[in-house]
């Protein structure tokens, strides 16, 4: 029997095909973006106490009711919008969920959504799979800013909407105010939503500002606004995310995450709430990469890779085109076979599986492991 597929095309992600590598080769591995440091030990013995207090039956679809309303309280301190718990804020089984549940509840087939090449690699496979038609922009090299120009000329009768990604996986770029009132134009102009991807919110680099769509109540009304706890405390296995929009919006997402997920994790969530309470675990964050961006920057310094600027995420993009002419696909596994080190190559992530020679370093590691790593590479 021949199952059908709506992605034939598709095979194993790179980030599949590089972590099975590194485990292969015994490699470092630079290349997924999870921290390989412990997570906070407070909040690991609040999931403890979550469950010795009984939270392990289902939690509200919509999530645990004191784990929204601590979220309401940190956007309005952060970004100065009142956002209601109830019909604003929905818990959800980790930020690729999210997207995908926005993404299906808005798309028809034949819609178009545009995304910014190179796109983090869940875009586009969740725009096919409803049917629908990714319109990639690419973004410009080096500093990998965006052709605003681009984008309104390339807005038709079939656009639906606009995906964000801000800060940028896998680049790191961020967005500005000037951004945002590009984006502002082209969206009202054109009756256009908004699916932002701000998983990285709070790892913003040299003291700027993280442009959330939550600070701007004009856009949130047309937006879903996705988030992740994985990356803020260090808990990526933990799958959990939110999903913030305006009431109108939150409806209909709601009405299909009930028959996907229906609810979460909900001593984690318990957890969540309770860690939440307390600003300083996640306000010093951007402070805190920095510095892993730093010491792995004047690392690598002692190597002959490229470094290319980024302003926010686990990452940073490196450029190779002087050493080698390989195709980046070759030249990372080469690296973990004869260097021990994983990365992350970027033409997966280009619609045309475009190829600049740079690849993607995550430094959310051990001083130790990012030690280790560049004293490989000093080879290459």
């Amino acid at each position: 029997m021949e199952w059908p597929s709506k992605l034939p095309l598709s095979g194993n992600t790179i980030f599949t095909v590089m972590s099975k590598m590194a485990q292969e080769y015994q490699a470092v591995n630079l290349g997924q973006g999870f921290p390989d440091y412990p997570m906070n030990s407070l909040l690991v013995e609040r999931v403890s106490q979550a469950m010795k207090a009984g939270f392990n039956q289902y939690s509200p679809m919509a999530g645990s009711v004191k784990l929204r309303e601590v979220l309401s309280k940190k956007i309005a301190s952060l970004y100065k919008t009142i956002v209601n718990p109830v019909d604003q804020i929905t818990i959800v089984p980790g930020a690729t969920y999210g997207i995908y549940t926005a993404l299906t509840t808005i798309l028809k087939p034949g819609d178009e959504v545009i995304v910014f090449d190179p796109t983090y690699d869940s875009y586009i496979p969740n725009i096919l799979a409803n049917g629908a038609v990714a319109v990639p922009i690419p973004m410009n090299y080096p500093d990998y800013t965006i052709n605003w120009a681009l984008v309104e000329a390339s807005v038709n009768i079939n656009t639906k909407a606009i995906i964000i990604n801000n800060p940028h996986n896998p680049t790191g770029a961020v967005l500005s105010k000037e951004d945002i009132a590009a984006l502002r134009a082209i969206v009202h102009r054109h009756q256009l939503i908004i699916i932002a991807d701000e998983v990285y919110e709070h790892i913003v680099f040299d003291k700027k500002e993280h442009e959330s769509i939550l600070k701007y109540p004009d856009l949130l009304e047309r937006s879903y606004v996705i988030f992740s706890f994985g990356k803020v405390f260090d808990c990526t296995g933990w799958k959990l995310g939110y999903v913030v929009s305006s009431p109108d919006a939150m409806l209909p997402f709601r009405q299909l995450h009930q028959f996907l997920a229906f609810a979460c994790n909900t001593p984690m969530q318990e957890a969540l709430a309770a860690h939440l309470e307390t600003p300083d675990h996640y306000l010093g964050l951007s402070d805190f990469m920095q510095q892993k961006k730093d010491y792995f920057q004047n690392l690598m310094a002692q190597t002959s890779f490229k470094p290319l600027y980024t302003g926010g995420s686990f990452f940073q993009c490196y450029s190779y085109a002087h050493l080698s002419d390989e195709k980046d696909t070759e030249f990372v596994q080469r690296l973990v076979k004869e260097y021990g080190v994983a990365t992350i190559p970027l033409s997966p992530f280009y619609s045309n599986q475009e190829d600049r020679k740079v690849i993607r370093f995550c430094f959310a590691k051990e001083n130790s492991t990012l030690e280790k790593a560049v004293e490989r590479l000093k080879g290459v």
